[in-house]
């Protein structure tokens, strides 16, 4: 085997004291929510990438059913490399750049110029 003999002698010495080897418990408060919670909330922001956190803290009920913070959301979200984006206030109104169709792009906020694709 490859393992330290320090830590075959920890874990007879733990299973010895205590009859098990399973990890005791630690200080700190309790997470709110459940790993699978976790990986809902990163799973509907990936879908949806301009849900808010408030959004999700809304949808979102935490163990004992209790409501999560907007910033528990945005820290399970944090751990996972993403973030809640805000949609821009006036993107209802805006065309995007795609939808214009092909050889069209934005110059500037109101005009458009068409290039020529070779």
């Amino acid at each position: 085997m490859n393992v330290n003999r320090t830590t075959i002698f920890r874990l007879r010495q733990r299973l010895h004291e205590t009859d098990t080897v399973s990890d005791r418990p630690r200080c700190g408060r309790p997470r709110c929510t459940t790993q699978r919670q976790d990986r809902n909330l990163v799973r509907n922001h990936m879908k949806n990438r301009f849900l808010s956190a408030s959004a999700s803290s809304r949808q979102t009920r935490g163990r004992n059913n209790q409501r999560i913070s907007e910033n528990t959301v945005r820290r399970r979200l944090s751990t996972s490399g993403l973030r809640a984006r805000r949609p821009h206030p006036d993107s209802a109104s805006r065309t995007p750049t795609y939808a214009m169709g092909p050889g069209t792009c934005r110059v500037g906020s109101h005009s458009m110029a068409k290039f020529r694709i070779q």
